[in-house]
C-alpha cells in the first residue's frame, strides 16, 4: 500500500508535467497538428518539445525571463521570447 507522502509526491509531479505541457502548447504549438501519419506526428512533437526545452533553458539563464518563467503558473506563459 502506498504511503501518503508518495501520493503527494506523485500528485505534485503530475501538476508540474501538466503545466509543462500547457506551456509547450501555448509557446511552441504543441497542439497544432492533426494526426495523419505517425512519423510526421512524431517529428512535430519532437521539434515542439525541443523548442520548449530550448526556451526553458534560455529563460533560466536570462535574469528577466527567469522571474517571468517561475511566475508562469498562469494559463498563458508570462515569458516573452522576443526581448
Amino acid at each position: 500500500m502506498p504511503h501518503s507522502r508518495d501520493l503527494v509526491r506523485v500528485t505534485g509531479a503530475r501538476w508540474a508535467i501538466e503545466e509543462s505541457f500547457q506551456t509547450a502548447k501555448n509557446e511552441t504549438g504543441l497542439d497544432h497538428y492533426q494526426v495523419r501519419r505517425f512519423d510526421a506526428w512524431h517529428r512535430h512533437i519532437t521539434l515542439a518539445m525541443l523548442a520548449h526545452a530550448y526556451l526553458a533553458v534560455t529563460a533560466a539563464h536570462a535574469p528577466k525571463a527567469q522571474a517571468a518563467w517561475s511566475a508562469s503558473h498562469q494559463q498563458k506563459s508570462a515569458v516573452s521570447w522576443h526581448t
